[in-house]
């Protein structure tokens, strides 16, 4: 989304456009091969795959941002020394810009798996191209003037679902309101369709979707290609979120080959916290976003595979190995999978709940929600430490976060900090033992929250538009109904000694199967404990291929 504030791209440009000095270049010379470009040449052309990592040894080359209404904006002019290249170079996914030769121009075209080498290898090098890497994506999401157009009311659910699906992955997109912006209006009228048919994504390879699903715009974008089926990973990792991507970045820096699925975006419920306070190293915190996307970049950097959004569907074992089947009629073979698929919010029990989800009913709290509801009263339901992030954050933007809680006290269920910041908040009220008992409103659109007292059965009504459900957790499980785990009361996958003192830590009930993070019964809910799993399990996984080698 575009920003008022100057973009990274500005502010940081040295950092974000470094200039390689030739004997760096000769460092560079065996991970690619040198190319010649005549004026007009791409380079790279956006939403076309991208070709890897362009040093330019001379000549001019012009990058400018494009997006899906062809309109560009230039961003740099690449010199000798410079570089073409950011984040979806490193696994050659379509390209967010144009690269295009202003002069003649020789080049070092470095192709994405090489350019993980680099990275790795040349360690002061690989760092500062790293950096430059990830300040061009957070330009180009800061700007918002690439990728796909969406085009739609803000406050429809599927614009609203839509948005939060690139913003949660890291895409840099635009949504065009008509009520706001007459560019949207223009293509309404070119694209005329019935009401059924909103709202419409401009892609930026050309292609027009109407009312698509996440899945349907992913695959346009380029973001998830198919798993080759005659490949076998050492590992598959299912689930993205803090203890997913911990695996995959240990199990790939230390030489296994590792594909991870997640059903919607990589971060999990960490991701979508607006701010981490109490993770180790990060005294002034960190936002969920930032946190797990310096965790995805690095688990590329490694050479672990995304297949994102992809949903496992299906566990089972075959020839001595494992097959994850997908919803998507895809199949992923490995010698191993783990297990962390973590844990979703409970849908409460409230009526009429289903009508008012994506557009009034909240399941996080992003600066996209908040922007919705900024001056309003809103209702936020629940009193562990994601529903107090999630309070505290609003409090910023909203006139007034009523908090409701079924307990009688917040200190027995969140971090003390929390509570103390949420006690400092004058526009944050705290209600016990209450509980939403309706959600006013018609033809889709909230207008009230009623909500009561459970015990003194008193019951008030406000004029709250958006409601943020933090209502406890259950278990990503179902995909695993055939694979006979074990699994206790609640569904969470036994591990270690919940299934005999001969089971080792982490191991479920089919060896070399694990889980870890929130999908284990047993395990601690915190980030921190989870990203600890997602590395143990990785020495695990090395025991039982050598376990595996010596039954040979």
């Amino acid at each position: 989304m575009a920003s008022d504030q100057p973009s990274v791209l500005e502010t940081r440009r040295e950092q974000a456009f470094p200039i390689l000095t030739p004997q760096e270049i000769d460092r560079l010379k065996h991970f690619g091969q040198i190319r010649r470009f005549h004026p007009g040449d791409h380079l790279v052309k956006a939403g076309e795959r991208a070709p890897g990592m362009v040093v330019v040894l001379s000549g001019e080359v012009d990058a400018a941002q494009h997006d899906a209404l062809g309109h560009d904006e230039h961003i740099v002019t690449h010199r000798p020394g410079s570089f073409s290249a950011e984040l979806s170079s490193l696994s050659g996914a379509p390209a967010l810009v144009n690269a295009v030769a202003k002069t003649d121009v020789e080049a070092i075209v470095i192709p994405p798996d090489k350019l993980r080498d680099l990275l790795v290898e040349e360690a002061d090098l690989g760092e500062r191209i790293m950096r430059a890497l990830i300040l061009r994506r957070v330009g180009l999401l800061e700007t918002g003037h690439s990728g796909p157009v969406i085009v739609g009311n803000r406050e429809n659910s599927k614009v609203l679902s839509l948005g939060d699906f690139l913003r949660r992955n890291g895409y840099p997109h635009q949504i065009l309101d008509p009520a706001e912006d007459e560019a949207a209006n223009v293509l309404l009228e070119r694209f005329d369709g019935p009401q059924a048919d909103m709202p419409l994504v401009f892609c930026p390879a050309g292609q027009v979707l109407r009312n698509p699903s996440e899945d349907q715009l992913a695959k346009c974008l380029g973001m998830v290609t198919p798993i080759d089926p005659a490949k076998l990973y050492d590992v598959a990792i299912v689930g993205a979120g803090p203890a997913g991507l911990a695996a995959a970045v240990y199990a790939a820096s230390e030489g296994l080959e590792a594909i991870v699925l997640d059903c919607r975006a990589f971060g999990g419920q960490a991701g979508a916290s607006a701010r981490i306070e109490n993770y180790l190293g990060f005294p002034t915190g960190i936002t969920g976003m930032a946190l797990m996307g310096r965790a995805y970049n690095q688990a590329q950097k490694f050479g672990a595979r995304f297949s994102i959004p992809d949903n496992a569907a299906r566990l089972r074992a075959a020839d001595g190995a494992f097959v994850l089947d997908t919803s998507d009629d895809d199949h992923a073979h490995a010698r191993a999978v783990v297990i962390a698929t973590g844990a979703r919010y409970r849908r409460p029990k409230i009526p009429d709940l289903d009508k008012f989800e994506g557009s009034h009913v909240h399941y996080w709290a992003s600066a996209l929600e908040a922007k919705l509801c900024a001056g309003e009263e809103v209702a936020l339901v629940g009193a562990g430490n994601s529903a107090g992030q999630a309070a505290v954050f609003l409090a910023t933007k909203v006139k007034k976060v009523w908090v409701l809680m079924r307990g009688k006290d917040l200190h027995s269920t969140m971090s003390e900090y929390l509570v103390e910041r949420i006690s400092a908040q004058d526009n944050i009220e705290v209600l016990a033992e209450t509980e939403i008992s309706a959600l006013v409103g018609d033809d889709g659109k909230m207008k009230a929250v009623r909500w009561k007292n459970r015990a003194s059965g008193e019951e008030t009504e406000r004029p709250i538009r958006h409601v943020f459900l933090f209502c406890g957790a259950e278990p990503n499980t179902d995909w695993l109904e055939s694979a006979g785990l074990k699994m206790d009361a609640k569904r969470f996958v036994c591990t270690g000694t919940e299934l005999g003192d001969h089971h080792a830590a982490l191991h479920t009930s089919m060896p070399g199967v694990f889980a870890i993070g929130d999908v284990r019964s047993g395990s601690v809910k915190r980030v921190a404990a989870a990203v600890g799993e997602g590395a143990q399990v990785v020495a695990a996984l090395h025991a039982h291929f050598a376990e595996l080698d010596n039954a040979r």
